[in-house]
């Protein structure tokens, strides 16, 4: 007979024990969705042998039948009880196991082959002997009720009874009964044991009791006195009473009703009802950023609570975090990179999702993400839970109630038809889901609640502008502000004040699009925010058609183009157009179903009967509030049998914004005289140069202009200390008084350059020293010694930052002040970068997203590089070769670098990006 050599063997052995390895560890195939509960279950066997990395005995007397603590490879932990080694009865505290139904998980499949492993014959005949304890335990089965498995070889019948008597008793409601049993595990620890996930089963059942409980003693409350209802400034409608009670004692509820049906206001009435009942404290709301000012403002509107928009670089959010509000306004991007900081310091009781649809792509970073927040309360706002397909739903669901639908294996199963390849053909079973999103979806259509509605809704969309946009603006801004300084003590000459109105129009053109003023620049995000507007208005009600209104022509040169490229068809109604070609336009919009748009300049805002549509969309707003009533009554007038919507978009920070304030004084006087509306004697009249003046300071500040009331005497001295000091050292020393700092920005403790002897300086020092703030005066030689040494890298102000309040153009400080407006830049372009990257990353691009976080992380390492004095490297520097240099020189902490050559290892990271732009900024 032939043999092999040993060392062939050997080797033959090692090629065959290598091959069944790697057919071991190669992961089941499976037809696409169809997969049944075995195959789900032979899915996590393999994952259980190849991701659990260990297992740690908590009970090592019991051998196979105690309680395990698990390690899996990506860094999770989870105790594991095995009680049953052949069935799924066992228990885990995972995620999967709770939702899955199948009675086991990946870590119960660890834990499991690794007893085998330790021993095949221990193992099998500890199956064949069963647990040598009663097991009291929730079945991971997808039931909701509780159950016990006798020890195979016991004989106390008395103890089986009284342990069958008191699962009994829980079972029907008697919550003692778990004390009772747990007593009995503690006096017979090797005779019975009750699992420790028990307590979760209990809680969330005395939960849903106690939101009913509470629910009925709300209402009683009610009935007794109607005033607790009274929630918010304004009354609720009767639908909107059930939306909130819906919300609040629903606890993780979703709202879907229409658009323009008032989901924000329910939504802050059920946050003011929790504050009363249950005493919460930090709502989050998390919305697109373009609806965050509209969240402050309504809430201002509506209550009395303070609300904090989160805003600035990673570090200042932190800080934003710790600090909060009783609303904290944050938007989706942010959670991407903010989440587990928001868990830890926010910790927000109410977490709120408006424009929830964010979320329906459960596969997306930002869904994890939104996922990933703790609270105990969550409410989910949209008009479009299901846009296109109903997994969307399940995404949205999922972070309200993970168990609600199951796993997402057994939803496709249930309610695809899927072919032989496991690829959805029809949809099935709607009516049953229907059903199971009952406990916590409330949805009404503006057709059930009409009856409910007031004439008109107004919504209020703030944009925020490019980069490019802002920075035309302020080139407008600028000059305005200068002149309205000048009016300040001279009237303006006729040509200043037709600059003035010259310069405001521009900047109300601006906060549109540039493209109105300069054909080759097309920015005009408010352009992206219509599109998402217009897909909601004409999703909700197929017949619905839509006003909107600009009084600049080139504005609707893009709304025209967008309407071509969305496939909608439209009417076009300006002062351009001959009037017969006018008619015909009206006509066709009445007239022709398929015409779902008119766009029109203020030549349609007069006189026209457009009672056909019930949306308005304004994209810019009038001086007058007049002629914004005016456009809005083309459609909201007699004979209208609908609601209707009213949406007006705002460029955020911006004169549009401030306008507002106007726009509702000027509405206030209108109300008050036409319809006996508010408190009359309480409204001022505005006169004069000085009162246009003041009027418009306040447009360009952002202030709202003082009330006689408020106005302080003329003879008090200002209130601002920085301003106190800034005049005081002016006066007293003239152009020797070189600049004024607050390092870190702090408002108390000052610094101030003086052109002066030493003696001279510390007379300074000394007289200043009387006040009541701090100030360190220096001379010029001793600022350009703390200049050198900034620069060098010795010192760094506080908080990274001079606090420059004012500074004479006779001081040099070596350029260190061209080297920190260069930093400024850098810093800022790679903002730019990390935005569009985040942006990209937040809409399912994650692929488009790699470069502009690799060149905010490139941006930023630049930052760092010209912060140290060093020349700006340019464009071409190479991410990797600057973190080495930057490390070396101690500028770049060694967890930075590792994070630059992890991102350059397996893609453009943004939360490398994020963190090195902070690192940039101090």
């Amino acid at each position: 007979m032939n043999r092999k050599p040993p060392q062939a063997a050997e080797r033959g052995s090692k090629r065959k024990g290598g091959k069944a390895k790697a057919v071991l560890k190669r992961q089941p195939a499976f037809r696409g969705w169809a997969t049944s509960d075995a195959e789900e279950i032979e899915r996590r066997r393999w994952r259980g042998r190849t991701e659990i990395a260990s297992v740690e005995p908590l009970e090592p007397d019991l051998d196979c039948f105690g309680s395990f603590r698990t390690a899996s490879v990506t860094g999770g932990s989870y105790d594991v009880e095995i009680r049953d080694l052949t069935g799924h009865r066992n228990s885990c505290g995972c995620r999967d196991f709770a939702t899955n139904g199948l009675g086991t998980c990946k870590h119960i499949e660890g834990v499991l082959h690794h007893l085998k492993k330790r021993g095949r014959r221990a193992f099998a005949a500890a199956a064949k002997a069963g647990s040598p304890r009663a097991e009291v335990f929730v079945p991971g089965d997808g039931g909701s009720t509780i159950d016990v498995l006798f020890a195979a070889q016991s004989d106390d019948v008395s103890l089986n009874a009284a342990i069958g008597l008191r699962v009994e008793a829980l079972k029907h409601g008697d919550d003692g009964a778990l004390d009772a049993l747990r007593a009995m595990a503690s006096d017979h620890p090797d005779r019975i044991r009750v699992s420790r996930y028990l307590a979760n089963w209990l809680e969330e059942r005395q939960r849903v009791a106690l939101r009913a409980e509470d629910r009925e003693r709300f209402l009683a409350e009610v009935a007794a006195e109607p005033a607790a209802f009274d929630l918010v400034r304004f009354p609720l409608l009767d639908y909107q009473r059930t939306g909130v009670l819906h919300l609040a004692f629903g606890e993780r509820a979703l709202l879907a009703d229409d658009m323009g049906l008032g989901k924000t206001v329910q939504a802050i009435a059920a946050c003011e009802l929790l504050r009363r009942h249950r005493g919460i404290g930090r709502v989050l709301v998390v919305s697109p950023a373009s609806l965050k000012a509209e969240w402050e403002e309504q809430i201002r509107r509506f209550c009395d609570h303070s609300a904090m928009i989160v805003q600035g670089r990673r570090g200042d959010r932190l800080k934003q975090y710790c600090k909060p509000a009783f609303f904290t306004l944050a938007n989706y991007e942010q959670i991407l990179a903010d989440g587990p900081d928001i868990n830890a310091t926010l910790a927000p009781d109410v977490v709120i999702l408006d424009e929830a649809q964010r979320i329906k792509n459960w596969q997306t970073k930002t869904a994890r993400a939104i996922k990933g927040l703790e609270s105990r309360y969550a409410f989910v706002l949209t008009g479009t839970p299901l846009e296109n397909r109903i997994e969307e739903i399940y995404s949205i669901v999922q972070f309200l109630d993970p168990g609600l639908l199951g796993p997402l294996f057994r939803f496709n199963r249930d309610y695809y038809v899927l072919d032989d390849r496991g690829r959805p053909e029809d949809y099935r079973n709607l009516d049953d889901l229907s059903r199971r999103l009952q406990p916590v979806m409330l949805r009404r259509r503006k057709e059930d609640v009409e009856g409910e509605l007031p004439g008109r809704t107004v919504s209020n969309y703030f944009v925020s502008m490019t980069d490019e946009q802002r920075l035309r603006y302020d080139d407008y801004q600028g000059p305005a502000s200068r002149l309205l300084k000048l009016a300040r003590n001279r009237p303006l000459t006729k040509q200043e004040f037709e600059r003035l109105q010259m310069l405001l129009g521009c900047m109300r053109m601006t906060c549109d699009t540039p493209y109105i003023l300069d054909p080759d620049v097309r920015d005009c995000p408010k352009l992206v925010e219509l599109e998402r507007i217009l897909g909601d208005l004409l999703a909700d009600r197929p017949q619905r058609k839509v006003l909107i209104f600009s009084e600049w022509v080139r504005m609707l040169d893009l709304v025209r183009e967008l309407a071509i490229e969305m496939g909608l068809d439209f009417a076009w109604h300006t002062g351009a157009v001959p009037q017969d070609r006018r008619r015909a336009e009206i006509s066709r919009f009445r007239g022709d179903p398929g015409c779902r748009l008119l766009l029109s300049s203020e030549s349609g805002g007069v006189g026209l009967n457009l009672q056909v549509a019930d949306a308005v969309v304004n994209l810019d707003l009038p001086w007058n509030p007049a002629k914004l009533e005016q456009r809005i009554a083309r459609a909201w007038r007699k004979h209208q049998s609908r609601p209707v919507s009213v949406v007006n978009l705002i460029a955020e920070d911006s004169i549009e914004h401030r306008m507002l304030f106007l726009l509702d004084q000027k509405q206030e006087l209108a109300d008050g005289v036409l319809d006996g509306l508010g408190d009359v004697g309480n409204i001022r009249m505005p006169s004069g140069r000085g009162a246009f003046l003041e009027r418009m300071e306040a447009v360009m500040a952002g202030t709202k202009p003082q009330t006689p009331q408020d106005q302080a005497p003329q003879d008090q001295a200002p209130q601002d200390p920085a301003a106190r000091l800034c005049e005081g050292l002016r006066e007293r020393h003239g152009d020797r008084f070189l600049a004024l700092f607050a390092p870190g920005g702090a408002d108390e403790a000052f610094m101030a350059v003086v052109d002066a002897s030493p003696q001279d300086v510390e007379e300074e020092r000394r007289r200043l020293a009387e006040g009541h703030v701090a100030v360190e005066v220096m001379d010029r030689r001793t600022w350009e010694m703390l200049c050198r040494l900034e620069t060098a890298g010795v010192l760094r102000f506080a908080g990274g930052d001079r606090g420059e309040l004012y500074r004479s153009q006779h001081l040099d400080d070596g350029g260190a002040a061209d080297r920190q407006r260069r930093v400024q830049e850098l810093t800022a372009e790679a903002d730019r970068k990390l935005r569009m990257a985040s942006l990209l990353a937040g809409g399912d691009f994650e692929a488009e997203a790699r470069a502009p976080a690799a060149e905010a992380m490139t941006t930023a390492l630049r930052a760092l590089t010209v912060g140290t004095g060093a020349d700006d490297p340019g464009e071409t520097a190479q991410a990797g070769e600057l973190a080495d240099r930057l490390f070396e020189e101690g500028t770049l902490p060694l967890h930075l670098k590792r994070s630059v050559e992890g991102a350059l290892k397996d893609g453009s990271d943004l939360i490398a990006a994020s963190d090195l732009l902070a690192h940039a900024r101090g």
